[in-house]
């Protein structure tokens, strides 16, 4: 009678006995049995569920010394044969279109017939005769067609594998799929192997064969490196490379997995007039980090550009880069409110130029009371009538609350706080940007400029000019106790000002009075000067705002990683340890870049409709990149010297000494910082014992290099990128990489609608300069300073457009990650020593957030605490959904 035993939820067969059950599996005789099994119980070998499937090395699955026992034995040499269990996870769908609800229902009648989803476990070892991997044979999932109409979010299937005792680790499996319809492969169990179960963590999609003929290939979550991989796995990691990069030629296909890079010479439109030509950014006119490329044909009427794709139809990003069901929802949702903000007061101004302008201050805050219809004047019968302003109407109605805006939190604690100076330098370091401030260590300051071109270096600002306001100190010693800080935009703004002043409705400074512009504007002592001053700080606001979005914000976290994650998934395994601790600080980053590229930096999109350079607002982020954007400066600790903010000092806690100790995004960063560097320097050097091991790794190296000299190719030859020859290199550069993908970006933008929703605080786009006696509208000025303040401020149609995109830009999906946090936090790594200085990592963030809120409390922190003063929580780490101004995502998300 042939033994079965259950091994794990696997058994043995083939395994001949003539063994007596008295005499206990360690009695039994070599010549009686050509194997014997190992029962090895479930509950004794299970670790700590938070480190379960974390193993320090192969154990073999059936005991190596009754393995040799074999040798000795008369019988013909054969392995024996035993099966083992997979639980495979796959995520549903929400919603289904009818297409592919039929397309489903047909994948289950066909399953029956074959036409099936097929498994197959691949070994780490190789089989020494065939000198291939060794591999189990081929397995279906089970019961596809039973459970074709779960609706739950994930759905368990199985499959049984047969596989020799020999077989050794699993190291890979492959996925074949011959239904018609892709589904989202989760997470793939292997049970029955004496190593515990072995974990595949996949998060993918898996295309139909029909449309993708090769299988997929899906490593175990035990992490490599190169020189370490095992023999039967080094074949599959160099293949699934050369599929991630590909040829580089052809259109990219929305099911496609692959990455590359490009120019970004899809922003404009040459074929619909020449208003939309722009140039192409990257080349070595107009240097620029890469883009994603999707191969799409050039332009009719310029070849050199890329052919456009316009919403809704979706631009390629890799498949698995493309936002999940729940973050497009949220995405969507927003665009709708967005399109509706915006349609509305688009129809009434195109109707009557009368209401294309905000006529009081009331005319703003009826948009968060009563919302668009009443702005606008669409709540009269006759308007209500029209079929599409009718079910808008019935919209607003149903207290759906799709036409209000919320009240951004710059008006939740105090109304008034925007028109106090106070406010106004707080936000410098504790608002939206708190990047772009740094200390005066000049007087008069100077500009980079050329001279020969923009004229005098020297600022036209005087000593008479401040004096008033340094209690009592002289400039020269307010500079010697670092007192003077200052906003700066001269030298961003100055090449592109006299353009920018001829587009039509747009009105700039570049900040800093140069000899060109004379004008210095000082605090107020009167009426007249009260609001010259209102004028002069919303142009300061404006400038902030471009510069923010389209230097800090864009170039600086968006476009500048790009390269480095498609050098990522280009360059490094799914095994190696560095893209397992990176893959959750990439997440959405190449999809929401793609949709900017669409709709937001794109020719007459967002950010040149209601920002004030409009269509040369690419140009100054490229300029920036060019002339300021440094690899080597965008560590915290650099960019805080580098603008004077801090000075090194070793005997404070985190290296340095801030020179302005009540600055918020400092104070809070600092924390951040230091704990992820501190949690990349265990997993780093948990890996990289010695330079050696960095100098040698070809899949780092490659990385590295592939980011620098493809991704950043225009300034590739730059003295100031990093070497990576040692750990702490190493250490360094991941840091950067995960705190800007993180904490940077979102202290720079989930604040935007809190702060920027309110149009006077922070107007994006100004029309009107500041008027001077002698100029014609200087008598209306006087006559109604605040209609002349509200002209000068974005109109209707800019502003609520603004505001409808910056509240989407600001909000938090229900899938949002925080930094922390993983998905599958137990498996995503193999390891278990770095699964658990993870959790401490986690535990750290957690005390992070109290000692920020802490801080929120103190009322001796005035940038943070006070009667009417928003607490600083960009740099909380968690949030719920939604725009709450609070929450630091792993990656760029939005």
């Amino acid at each position: 009678m042939a033994l079965t035993i259950e091994i794990m939820g696997g058994r043995l067969i083939d395994g001949p006995s003539k063994m007596s059950m008295s005499r206990g599996l360690g009695m039994a005789k070599k010549s009686e049995f050509l194997a014997s099994p190992v029962l090895v119980p479930l509950q004794g070998r299970r670790r700590q569920e938070r480190v379960r499937g974390a193993v320090k090395g192969p154990v073999a699955a059936i005991r190596e010394d009754i393995i040799k026992a074999t040798s000795y034995t008369s019988l013909p040499e054969k392995a024996v044969r035993f099966k083992v269990r997979a639980l495979v996870t796959v995520r549903n769908k929400h919603r289904e279109d009818l297409k592919e609800t039929i397309v489903k229902q047909l994948d289950a009648l066909t399953d029956n017939i074959g036409r099936n989803v097929v498994l197959q476990l691949i070994s780490t070892e190789v089989d020494p005769k065939s000198k291939e991997p060794k591999r189990s044979r081929e397995a279906a999932l089970r019961d596809w067609s039973k459970k074709s109409n779960i609706k739950a979010e994930r759905v368990h299937y199985t499959a049984e594998f047969t596989v020799d005792s020999d077989f050794g680790v699993p190291g890979a499996i492959t996925v074949s799929n011959k239904h018609q319809r892709e589904f989202f492969l989760e997470t793939i169990t292997i049970d029955g192997f004496a190593c515990c179960p072995v974990h595949f963590p996949c998060s993918s999609w898996v295309q139909s064969r029909k449309h993708h003929p090769s299988e997929r290939i899906f490593f175990s979550n035990k992490p490599y490196l190169p020189s370490k991989t095992p023999a039967g796995l080094r074949a599959l990691r160099e293949k699934e490379l050369r599929n991630l990069r590909g040829d580089g030629e052809g259109v990219r296909k929305m099911s496609d997995r692959i990455y590359d890079f490009d120019v970004y010479n899809d922003l404009g439109n040459p074929d619909k007039g020449n208003h939309l030509v722009r140039p192409t950014l990257g080349g070595k006119a107009i240097p620029y980090p890469r883009r994603c490329r999707t191969g799409r044909p050039p332009m009719d009427s310029d070849t050199k550009a890329e052919s456009r794709v316009e919403k809704p139809t979706p631009l390629y990003v890799p498949r698995d880069e493309q936002f999940e069901e729940s973050k497009q929802l949220t995405f969507s949702n927003g665009r709708l409110r967005a399109v509706l903000h915006t349609l509305i007061p688009a129809i009434k101004a195109s109707i009557s130029a009368d209401n294309q302008d905000f006529s009081s201050f009331s005319d703003i805050d009826v948009l968060y009371k009563e919302g668009l219809l009443l702005k606008v004047g669409l709540q009269d019968e006759i308007w209500k009538n029209l079929p599409l302003l009718k079910a808008v109407s019935k919209m607003q109605e149903s207290g759906e609350g799709q036409l209000k805006y919320d009240t951004p939190k710059i008006l939740s604690r105090d109304k008034l706080a925007w028109l106090r100076d106070d406010e106004f330098a707080r936000e410098a370091v504790s608002g939206i940007n708190p990047v772009s401030i740094e200390r005066l260590r000049v007087f008069p300051p100077k500009s980079n400029l050329d001279p020969e071109i923009y004229g005098p270096l020297e600022s036209a600002l005087k000593e008479e000019h401040i004096l008033g306001h340094l209690n009592g100190l002289s400039v020269s010693q307010a500079l010697e106790e670092n007192k003077l800080f200052m906003i700066d935009y001269h030298d961003v703004y100055l090449p592109f000002l006299d353009r920018i002043n001829a587009l039509d409705g747009r009105k700039a400074y570049a900040t800093r009075p140069n000899s060109r512009s004379k004008r210095v504007v000082t605090p107020p002592v009167d009426a007249t000067g009260s609001w010259i001053w209102q004028l002069a700080k919303a142009h300061v606001c404006s400038n902030d705002a471009s510069v923010h979005q389209l230097v800090h914000h864009w170039l600086r976290t968006h476009a500048s990683l790009e390269p480095f994650i498609l050098a990522a998934h280009r360059q490094l395994s799914a095994m190696h340890p560095v893209f397992k601790l990176l893959d959750p600080h990439m997440r959405y980053t190449l999809e929401i870049n793609a949709l900017a590229r669409q709709n937001l930096i794109n020719g007459d999109g967002v950010i040149e409709s209601c920002f004030t350079p409009g269509q040369y607002s690419m140009e100054i982020s490229a300029a920036a990149y060019k002339n300021f954007w440094r690899f080597d400066k965008e560590s915290l600790h650099a960019d805080l010297i580098r603008r004077g903010m801090a000075v090194p000092d070793p005997s404070q806690p985190h290296g340095l000494k801030l020179l302005l100790e009540d600055y918020p995004y400092a104070q809070d960063g600092l924390l951040i910082w230091s704990a992820i560097e501190s949690w990349v320097r265990t997993y780093v050097e948990h890996y990289y014992p010695n330079s050696s091991t960095v100098c040698n790794d070809r899949e780092l190296q490659a990385w590295y290099s592939e980011a620098i000299n493809v991704g950043h190719f225009d300034l590739r030859d730059a003295d100031w990128w990093p070497k990576l020859a040692t750990s702490d290199d190493l250490i360094w550069i991941l840091t950067v990489l995960i705190w800007l993908a993180s904490a940077q970006h979102a202290a720079l933008n989930f604040g935007q609608y809190s702060f920027g929703g309110y149009v006077p605080n922070r107007p994006a786009l100004m029309r009107r300069l500041i008027p001077e006696e002698n100029d014609p509208e200087y008598a209306n000025f006087l006559a109604d300073p605040q209609k002349y303040f509200l002209l000068a401020l974005p109109n209707v149609l800019q502003g609520t457009k603004l505001m409808a995109v910056i509240e989407t830009l600001s909000t938090h999906s229900p899938d949002e990650e925080y930094i922390g946090e993983r998905q599958q936090p137990s498996i995503w790594t193999g390891d278990a020593e770095m699964i658990e200085a993870f959790y401490d990592f986690s535990a750290e963030i957690r005390e992070i957030e109290k000692e920020i809120n802490r801080r929120n409390a103190d009322p001796s922190l005035k940038h943070r605490c006070g009667a009417g003063v928003l607490p600083y929580e960009l740099l909380a780490p968690t949030s719920g959904p939604g725009v709450t101004c609070r929450g630091v995502p792993n990656s760029v998300t939005i």
